[in-house]
């Protein structure tokens, strides 16, 4: 079950998520679950397996931000090293970084049942 106790043993920064919604705590689980439904990161996927980079790098850099503005520190963490690499421009075997992330995202996905 999705809680606030749950997403501090998963490792995110709560206290600043919820700063950032006010105290809000049933907002901010509400927002933390939208990253469960968000298809940009089906669509991210897509865009690396065809090496649109310059399409990734906008779809990831709009993750991070919404990642970063919940605090969910180990999600942040993965999509920050994809997001750098996109930057770049890197034409690398992005396979390992995206299974990281995804792995990371069905980690806390798991939280909400």
């Amino acid at each position: 079950m999705l809680t606030i106790a749950s997403l501090r043993e998963f490792g995110a920064d709560v206290d600043t998520g919820l700063a950032r919604c006010a105290g809000k705590e049933d907002l901010y689980l509400e927002l933390v679950r939208t990253i469960g439904t968000d298809p940009k990161y089906d669509k991210l996927v897509e865009a690396v397996n065809n090496r649109n980079y310059e399409e990734a790098f906008d779809i990831i850099h709009a993750l991070k931000g919404v990642v970063m503005n919940l605090s969910i520190t180990p999600l942040y963490d993965k999509i920050s090293e994809l997001t750098e690499h996109l930057r770049a421009g890197d034409d690398m075997d992005y396979t390992g970084l995206l299974d990281d992330m995804l792995k990371v995202r069905a980690d806390l996905i798991k939280l909400f049942d």
